[in-house]
């Protein structure tokens, strides 16, 4: 096929498969290559993106439904985690297929971000044997698969990640002698080449990372010798100039802040956790746009509950949830598929 639609202008054919919804594009790239080639460029996406064609959802690493036993019990294991993404229009729910590597879970506490309407999975701990893994996985909505991407530079476990414009930003953590890093890296998802950048003034084990405009976050943390003794302060790396500033007194002392961060209107860092009582054990914040969407419980061990919030300070509504997906999640992204 030469044209994309035979008897309509290019234009014209063009829009029409913009507006091909997303779970669509697996079988409309089979037609021919050249519908292959278009939906999987990169002028395609931002085209869509442009124009208001695709869908701001919530990606949630989240622990999968525990099957009961023979007796009706549940087994005593450890949670397992798999990856669902929520549409905050539709209210629609659906599950990602498992990685490859490790089909009966995702490896524990490992960082998911999203860059050009992919997910990226990096680090964590390998579910079986606890070790901590270099491996980085890239899932395509395109294609509905994944992709093994290069491996990190180096081990490093409970680190912040953020994603802006097709690079994946990376640091703090803990090395494997648990010693806290103030190193950091930068991932090119299309080139799917890792970067060295300078290192933060700290070590930051703990962190938490925020995008906010043209800066990447890395927020609290702590040092080696003060396990659990989270700082107030953020480091600050401005992508233009390539340099890390410091930011003084923008967390709560000895608050973890993972998955947690919110950034208000005044531009002040919050918790999502005091934001109301309901989610104020485990608390997942991921803004989607003029949404955000939050999970958490009202006390430890207490129900998971999940929240669609309007605008920065607007009403709290209940998400219903089947029990496929009303597992604790533990960390999540906001994609743009």
């Amino acid at each position: 096929m030469t044209a994309l639609i035979p008897g309509l202008p290019e234009e014209i054919a063009y829009e029409c498969l913009t507006r091909l919804h997303y779970s669509a594009h697996r079988v409309a790239s089979r037609v021919c290559r050249r519908w292959e080639e278009l939906i999987r460029s990169r002028e395609f996406y931002e085209h869509r993106k442009q124009s208001g064609r695709t869908h701001k959802a919530a990606s949630l690493i989240q622990a999968l439904p525990v099957q009961p036993g023979l007796n009706g019990s549940k087994p005593a294991r450890p949670a397992v985690y798999g990856l669902s993404v929520f549409d905050p229009v539709s209210g629609d729910w659906a599950q990602v297929d498992p990685v490859p590597k490790f089909p009966d879970g995702l490896p524990l506490f490992c960082q998911v971000t999203s860059s050009e309407g992919k997910l990226v999975v990096m680090g964590g701990l390998d579910p079986a044997s606890y070790q901590p893994v270099k491996d980085v996985f890239v899932y395509e909505f395109t294609t509905q698969r994944w992709t093994k991407g290069r491996d990190m530079p180096e081990v490093r476990s409970f680190f912040a990640a953020g994603e802006l414009n097709g690079r994946v930003y990376v640091a703090g953590g803990h090395d494997e002698n648990k010693n806290a890093l103030s190193s950091a890296r930068v991932y090119d998802v299309r080139g799917d080449e890792w970067s060295e950048l300078t290192g933060m003034s700290r070590g930051r084990d703990e962190c938490e990372a925020l995008v906010n405009g043209s800066e990447f976050w890395v927020v609290s943390g702590y040092g080696t010798d003060s396990q659990g003794g989270f700082v107030e302060s953020a480091e600050v790396y401005e992508i233009g100039s390539g340099r890390w500033r410091r930011v003084e007194d923008v967390w709560s002392a000895n608050q973890c802040p993972r998955s947690c961060v919110g950034i208000g209107k005044d531009g002040k860092l919050f918790c999502w956790g005091d934001r109301n009582s309901a989610v104020w054990s485990g608390p997942c914040g991921i803004e989607l746009g003029r949404w955000a969407f939050v999970s958490g419980s009202g006390y430890q061990g207490g129900p998971h509950e999940f929240f669609l919030i309007e605008g920065k300070n607007g009403k709290w509504n209940k998400v219903d949830m089947c029990d496929e997906f009303s597992g604790f999640v533990q960390s999540g992204c906001f994609v743009e598929i």
